[in-house]
C-alpha cells in the first residue's frame, strides 16, 4: 500500500504503513482501553455490592450513572473534533479520565462510588473520536467498513474486561488481599494503561492524512468553518433517526455489558468466573459482528444508496428486538446463551450500519452528527437503566420491555427518508447540479 496524504480507498487490516493505517490501529486500541476502563467494574459488581452494601435500586443508579455523563460528553467531544482536532481531543480524554479509573478504589460509600462511576462514564465519549478519526482517514467507498471494524474492535474491550477483570481480581486475592481490597487494586491496571496510551496517541497520530490542523495552518479557518455545525446536525431529522437507532442498539449493548454478569450469576446461579465468561462472549462478538454490519452497509449503499442503508438498519433492529424478547423468556442457561448470541449479532451489525451512515448525513458537520448519534446510544442506556433499577419488575421483564421498544424504533427508522442529496441541496451544502 503506497503512502499517501489522502483518504485511503482500501482497508488492509494487517498494514501499519502510512498515517492512515497507523491512526486506524491506534484509534481502535485507544477505544479498546477506554471500554476496558469504562466497564472494568461491571464483572466485579457482585463483590462491590457486598463490600458497599448496595441495594438493587442503588445498583440501578450506578448503572445509569456509568452511562449518563457520556450523553453530554459525546456531544461536546464531537464539536471538539470538528474544531480542536481528534488527536488532541483523544489524548486529553484518556489522560483526564484515567484518574477516576485509577482512584475509584478510594471510595467507601455508595455516594462516593456513584460520583466516581459518573466521572468514569465520560470516557465513553471516546467512541465519537474513534469514528471521526476513522472517517477522515478513509474514502467514502470504504468508510463504513473502516468505521465498523475500528468500532467493533474497540467495543471488544467491553467483552474482554468481563473475562479478564475477574481473573485479575482472583490473582490479587491469591496474593493474600481480601476481596474488598482486591477489586480496588484491580482498577489501577486499566487506569495506568489509559494514562500511558494518551501520550502514545498524541505522539503517533495526526488529525488528517495531510497532517495536524495546526501544521497545515488551518486551525483558525477550521474553527470558522465549524461554527454552526452543531445546529446543522440538529436540524436534520436523519440525525435524530440515527440517534434513536443507536439508542436501540449500542445503548442496549452497554446496558447488557453492565448487567450481563450479574444476570447470569443471580438467575442461573453460575460462578463469578463463569458469569464473566458468558457476559464476555457477548462483547467478544464485536471482533467480527460490527464489521459485518459495516461491510454489508457499504455494499448496500453502493447499490441502493442511503435509502437502502436505512431499510437495512430497520430490519436489523427489528430482528434484535425479537431476539431480546426471546432471551427474556429463556428458562435455561443454554437457551439464554443461544438467544443472547443471536440478538447480539443483529445488535452489533446495527451498530456498524448506523456509523456507516453517519459520515454521509452532513459532510460539513461529521463530528457534530457523530456526537449526537453517539449520545443517543447513551440515552438509550440511561432509559434502559431505569428498568433495571426498578424494584417492581425483574431483569427478565426489563429485557422484554426493551425488546418491544426496539421493535417500535425499527418501525420509525423504516419510515425515514435517508436520501442525502435532497437534504444537502436544501441546506446549501450541494448545488442542485451536483445532486
Amino acid at each position: 500500500m503506497e503512502t499517501t496524504n489522502k483518504p485511503l480507498e482500501k482497508l488492509n487490516i494487517f498494514s501499519f504503513k502510512g498515517v492512515q493505517m497507523r491512526t486506524f490501529h491506534l484509534t481502535w486500541m485507544a477505544f479498546f482501553l477506554c471500554f476496558f476502563g469504562w466497564f472494568g467494574l461491571a464483572p466485579l459488581m457482585t463483590i462491590v455490592k457486598t463490600d458497599l452494601g448496595l441495594t438493587k435500586g442503588q445498583i440501578g443508579n450506578i448503572i445509569i450513572a456509568s452511562v449518563a455523563a457520556t450523553v453530554v460528553a459525546r456531544i461536546a467531544i464531537g464539536k471538539l473534533c470538528d474544531s480542536w482536532g481528534p488527536r488532541k481531543t483523544y489524548a486529553a480524554l484518556m489522560g483526564i479520565c484515567s484518574i477516576p479509573v485509577m482512584t475509584v478504589g478510594l471510595v467507601h460509600s455508595y455516594e462516593g462510588f456513584l460520583l466516581f462511576r459518573l466521572a468514569i462514564g465520560v470516557i465513553g465519549a471516546s467512541f465519537v473520536i474513534t469514528q471521526y478519526h476513522t472517517s477522515v482517514m478513509f474514502d467514502k467507498k470504504i468508510v463504513g467498513t473502516a468505521n465498523a471494524v475500528a468500532g467493533g474492535w474497540g467495543n471488544l474491550g467491553g467483552g474482554i474486561t468481563n473475562m479478564v477483570m475477574p481473573l485479575v481480581f482472583a490473582g490479587i486475592v491469591g496474593m493474600g488481599y481480601l476481596p474488598e481490597s482486591a477489586w480496588r487494586i484491580a482498577m489501577i491496571f486499566p487506569g495506568v494503561f489509559l494514562f500511558i496510551f494518551a501520550f502514545v496517541y498524541y505522539r503517533f497520530t495526526k488529525d488528517t492524512p495531510a497532517g495536524n490542523f495546526e501544521d497545515l495552518e488551518i486551525a483558525n479557518a477550521k474553527a470558522v468553518k465549524t461554527k454552526g455545525t452543531l445546529k446543522l446536525a440538529m436540524k436534520d431529522p436523519r440525525t435524530w433517526a440515527l440517534f434513536l437507532a443507536y439508542g436501540a442498539c449500542f445503548g442496549i449493548e452497554i446496558t447488557f455489558d453492565n448487567v450481563a454478569a450479574l444476570y447470569f450469576f443471580e438467575n442461573f446461579e453460575t460462578s463469578l468466573a463463569t458469569a464473566g465468561i458468558l457476559a464476555g462472549a457477548f462483547g467478544f462478538m464485536n471482533i467480527f459482528a460490527r464489521a459485518v454490519g459495516g461491510i454489508v452497509a457499504d455494499k448496500v449503499g453502493n447499490k441502493y444508496g442511503m435509502i437502502g442503508k436505512g431499510k437495512l438498519l430497520a430490519l436489523l433492529l427489528a430482528c434484535e428486538g425479537i431476539g431480546i424478547a426471546l432471551f427474556a423468556q429463556s428458562g435455561s442457561i443454554v437457551a439464554a446463551v443461544v438467544t443472547m448470541l443471536c440478538f447480539a449479532m443483529f445488535l452489533k451489525m446495527a451498530n456498524g450500519v448506523t456509523y456507516a451512515m453517519v459520515p454521509f448525513i452532513n459532510p460539513k458537520a461529521i463530528g457534530s452528527v457523530s456526537g449526537i448519534v453517539g449520545a443517543g446510544g447513551n440515552v438509550g442506556a440511561v432509559l434502559a437503566g431505569f428498568l433495571f433499577k426498578s424494584s417492581e419488575i425483574t431483569y427478565s421483564q426489563a429485557f422484554m420491555y426493551i425488546g418491544v421498544a426496539i421493535a417500535c424504533i425499527a418501525a420509525v427508522v423504516a419510515l425515514i427518508n435517508f436520501d442525502k442529496t435532497r437534504s444537502l441541496v436544501a441546506e446549501g451544502a450541494l448545488e442542485p447540479a451536483e445532486a
